[in-house]
């Protein structure tokens, strides 16, 4: 399998901190952020990595180069101006396959194992992981059901991780530019080709300076001591 990890955005929430430093490489106990998600990738078997750039794509190239540092094999999709979440999916298709694929926002952080997200039913569009609400964003998105189905509605509420499996059928027949994910999602959630995972371990939402600041002292407080 395959995994796709956002990377274009413009971090307009980080800012001063992204005036210069795309949102990517901002250091989280002494590494990239990005570089969490590679090396939790690669400790899950994961390889092949595609990453769309677009705002300081350049430093971020050069950051990262093939993956080899890293122990996985990068492909880059280039925008020369940001496509959104689901813009962004569709351009890089031709580099991510046919198969169903790992999809992960660039700018959160979580324990997840990739390996215990089960494969897509037949038919599905996508698996969401969904994670309990945080507070600063305590209404959730998305519904959980008892059949494992995610729905638009209904209650309780979660939230969901930024992390997800996509078939890319989701997106084939969507005509190129910047357009959003979520209008997509919420149609195959109407059409029940939606499920989730709920996740209980630890996700954080690195959205801004002062979020990053706590995970940063939180990862850091936690490595063992030399």
């Amino acid at each position: 399998m395959k995994a796709m990890i956002l990377a274009a955005g413009l971090g307009t929430r980080m800012r001063p901190l992204t005036d210069r430093c795309p949102k990517p490489l901002l250091p989280v106990a002494g590494r990239p952020l990005i570089v969490h998600h590679l090396e939790r990738l690669r400790a899950a078997g994961i390889t092949e990595v595609v990453i769309n750039v677009s705002y300081r794509a350049e430093q971020i190239i050069a950051a990262l180069g093939d993956g080899g540092d890293h122990g996985v094999r990068i492909a880059w999709s280039r925008e020369e101006a940001p496509l959104e979440t689901g813009g962004g999916i569709q351009h890089a298709l031709p580099l991510l396959g046919a198969a169903p694929f790992l999809l992960v926002n660039g700018d959160v952080w979580c324990d997840l194992d990739p390996n215990t997200l089960p494969a897509l039913d037949s038919g599905d569009r996508a698996r969401l992981v969904l994670v309990d609400n945080p507070d600063h964003h305590p209404a959730g998105d998305f519904h959980l059901d008892a059949t494992g189905r995610v729905r638009a509605e209904g209650e309780p509420r979660l939230t969901f991780a930024g992390i997800s499996l996509l078939d890319p059928a989701l997106l084939a027949d969507e005509a190129p530019g910047a357009f959003a994910l979520a209008p997509l999602l919420r149609r195959a959630m109407a059409e029940g080709r939606v499920a989730g995972h709920h996740h209980r371990g630890r996700w954080v939402d690195v959205g801004t300076p002062e979020r990053l600041r706590t995970l940063d002292e939180s990862l850091a407080s936690s490595r063992p001591q030399s």
